[in-house]
């Protein structure tokens, strides 16, 4: 019994058919991404405690929670590393809010038809890519802080934003580099403004690949907020060197300090991440 032929439009339809799919290889599976950070902190946990047991050191991990928190005839009272995390908390925010509006604004000045702005905008982001944050704080806070006799949180906050600004201005101008020009000028032949043309056009597609790098750049503001430390801001990290000199518990104090800016960092991924998502699906309902 011969089995009929296949009409061409099967034919057509089975080679124009996607191939399936691969299966996922096991070293790439979540569950052994998850086996692995386990091993690794499993393994830095072995190395803390033979660490401290060839040191002599004791542990007082009893003596930690009093640092965080304390509940005194039903009072809550915040301790000095909860203390100093609102700090670094209120720093970021702040410094964070800066670094953008300093970043779209050089992005104006490097696209503005001015012969000054270009050069101004291009310097500023040379100068602060290209130097130590340290060496930035400490200048800020001695010399232009003493000038402008202004606070050591503004002092604080204004290096941190000048920093991340730049990154921020590079971050922006690679988003909307990364659309064609062919876009641009599409709108321009139907009769948008230029402000209508950056809103309908641009940014929906410039957007995207911008969130990802921008939460890099706030998880590193998070972690760079420490450098505060050295002109005398009371944040997490200064809160955590205070304890240290006092109790010589550097293990103990150092290992929370470490857990509660990653709880920070990890919270700010996972923010940026869904609104990512979001944004995605309202962009694809339209």
């Amino acid at each position: 019994m011969t089995l009929p032929n296949p009409s061409p439009l099967q034919g057509e339809a089975s080679r124009r058919s996607p191939p399936p799919a691969r299966p996922v290889p096991w070293h790439r599976r979540a569950a052994f991404e998850w086996l692995q950070f386990a091993a690794l902190a499993a393994a830095l946990a072995w190395l803390a405690v033979a660490g401290a047991r060839d040191m002599g050191y004791q542990w007082k991990w009893d003596q930690v929670p009093r640092y965080l928190f304390r509940v005194i005839d039903g009072e809550f009272i915040v301790g000095p590393l909860l203390r100093g995390l609102l700090v670094t908390l209120d720093l970021c925010w702040q410094a964070g809010l800066l670094a953008l509006a300093l970043g779209v604004l050089t992005v104006l000045l490097r696209h503005s038809d001015s012969r000054i702005g270009p050069v101004v905008a291009a310097v500023y982001v040379e100068l602060i890519r290209n130097t130590p944050l340290l060496v930035q704080v400490l200048v800020f806070y001695f010399i232009v802080a003493a000038v402008l006799d202004i606070s050591r949180m503004s002092a604080g906050v204004w290096a941190l934003a000048l920093y991340e600004g730049a990154f921020v201005a590079e971050i922006i101008r690679g988003g909307l580099q990364a659309v064609p020009r062919s876009q641009r000028e599409a709108g321009l032949s139907l009769g948008l403004r230029r402000v209508d043309l950056m809103r309908d056009i641009v940014l929906p597609q410039a957007l995207p690949p911008m969130l990802p790098p921008l939460a890099g750049v706030l998880v590193n503001l998070v972690k760079h907020s420490a450098i505060v430390s050295v002109i005398a801001v009371f944040d997490l990290t200064t809160e955590a060197r205070t304890i240290v000199a006092d109790t010589f518990m550097a293990f103990e104090i150092w290992l929370v300090t470490a857990l509660l800016y990653l709880a920070v960092t990890i919270t700010l991924s996972l923010v940026v991440s869904a609104l990512e998502r979001r944004y995605q699906r309202v962009r694809m309902a339209r």
